[in-house]
């Protein structure tokens, strides 16, 4: 930059010599225009500092009116119109940048926050692969703009570019589950995600993306599948241990398929329908082998805090299908302690499971407590009317099975219960006749339900 002194010097030496003044007039009013020039930009960027935008527009505006071809100033005008929201003359005032620069990089970006800013995403997209020409990572930006837009398809095609030539990142990752979550997409990803195992086999997240696409879908013979191949290319991958777990289970190795199965169930990464299904497979293998009771309790105890299944209670109605109400008893119990202890269901289950065992005392008292709870649910005055009849509370028992006799509704067998119930309770207070009344319509109730 000339400083002003060095021109007033000029001038007045020039003053001298006429002819010398003709010759350098050119020059000296370029001296002097760059001069406005370079003070009006400054002030510009004064003014835009202090976020007075109107006054750095007029700064501007004398810098292009000096300089008419100046992409720096057009560039800088952009800006300052896009903070007044002016959309239409930042966007003007960029695209006349970019005309006079065509190469550089933020010239386009100016009209791409434009379009962006407007929600003129065609634009926005147009721009950005513009932009692309000089910096490919900006592709990123246009996998957004095609989410924005639901073009889903060149979004997933974009998204496996990216990762091929950059790695994988989060908000990529974020973004194909969103689109895998809609399944008319899940084909096509499967076969890249085939492709991609193939080309990089040391790669554990394809395999971890097939399997979860693959659980999804319920194909679990399949997600198995890449497991197994998986364990084989990687076998440290905590996911591995799926296909670990299973191949040692089938050859008897309990010791090698705890180990492995203790990995899963304490894995963030590993998909909770995985998890399930090993619990399961470990819980039919205990049932065979009950000295691994113990591993199963531990295994049990990673499920505590799982909000979608009461893992407990379904390891209690296995055991009550396969008739061993211990077993039962126990892990409903668990269940109630863990989760809710009014749980009707539950509560239910685990008072059939007392009266198979004959466990009339704790039968009768949850009965009792559950009736609070239930007052209008005939089970629990049966359940608890059958334990105090067990226990010789006769009274009791009568007292407690009339009040819910009548709440039993269109339900044959349970109102036949009652009454045998009943029956009962008369035979132990000593009134025949009452007993007899009560036996003689519980055999006319079956007698109906046949």
């Amino acid at each position: 930059m000339i400083q002003k002194g060095v021109i007033a010097i000029l001038f007045f030496v020039l003053l001298g010599n006429p002819i010398s003044v003709m010759a350098q007039t050119e020059p000296e009013d370029i001296a002097v225009a760059t001069d406005e020039y370079q003070d009006a930009f400054y002030e510009s960027l004064k003014q835009k500092g202090i976020e007075n935008y109107d006054k750095a527009v007029i700064s501007l505006q004398k810098c292009i009116k000096l300089k008419p071809n100046d992409a720096v100033a057009y560039f800088e005008l952009g800006k300052n119109y896009l903070s007044l929201k002016d959309y239409r003359s930042a966007q003007d005032s960029f695209e006349k940048a970019t005309q006079l620069d065509p190469k550089n990089k933020w010239y386009w970006l100016g009209i791409y926050d434009v379009s962006f800013e407007t929600k003129n995403y065609p634009l926005a997209i147009e721009t950005i692969q513009k932009i692309m020409v000089f910096d490919e990572e900006y592709k990123d930006d246009l996998i957004s703009l095609y989410m924005i837009t639901n073009q889903f398809d060149k979004a997933l095609v974009a998204i496996n570019e990216m990762n091929d030539k950059y790695g994988k990142s989060e908000d990529r990752d974020r973004y194909r589950l969103q689109i895998l979550s809609q399944g008319k997409y899940q084909n096509a990803e499967i076969d890249n995600l085939i492709e991609q195992i193939k080309q990089h086999p040391k790669e554990e997240s394809n395999y971890v993306n097939l399997i979860f696409l693959y659980s999804k879908s319920e194909e679990s013979d399949k997600a198995l599948n890449v497991a197994k191949q998986l364990a084989k290319e990687i076998p440290t991958s905590e996911w591995a241990q799926v296909s670990l777990f299973k191949g040692y289970l089938d050859s008897n190795q309990a010791d090698k398929a705890i180990k492995a199965m203790n990995v899963i169930l304490g894995s963030s990464k590993i998909d909770s329908k995985i998890k399930h299904r090993t619990l399961n497979e470990f819980l039919i293998y205990t049932n065979k082998n009950p000295q691994y009771a113990s591993d199963l309790e531990k295994a049990i105890s990673y499920f505590d805090n799982d909000p979608n299944v009461d893992v407990a209670k379904e390891i209690g109605k296995f055991y009550h299908s396969k008739g061993q109400f211990e077993n039962a008893i126990k892990y409903y119990e668990k269940d109630l302690k863990a989760n809710s202890e009014t749980d009707r269901e539950t509560n239910l289950l685990l008072l059939e499971a007392y009266a198979q065992m004959k466990q009339f005392e704790p039968m009768t008292k949850r009965a009792m407590s559950m009736i609070e709870v239930y007052p209008s649910q005939p089970q629990f005055y049966y359940y608890a009317g059958l334990g105090n009849n067990q226990l010789k509370q006769f009274k009791n028992a009568k007292t407690v099975l009339e009040i819910g006799l009548d709440y039993v509704v269109e339900d044959k067998t349970l109102e036949a219960n009652f009454n045998i119930q009943l029956g009962e309770a008369y035979n132990g207070l000593g009134d025949a006749k009452k007993k007899e009344e009560y036996f003689l319509r519980a055999n006319e109730l079956l007698k109906k339900k046949k």
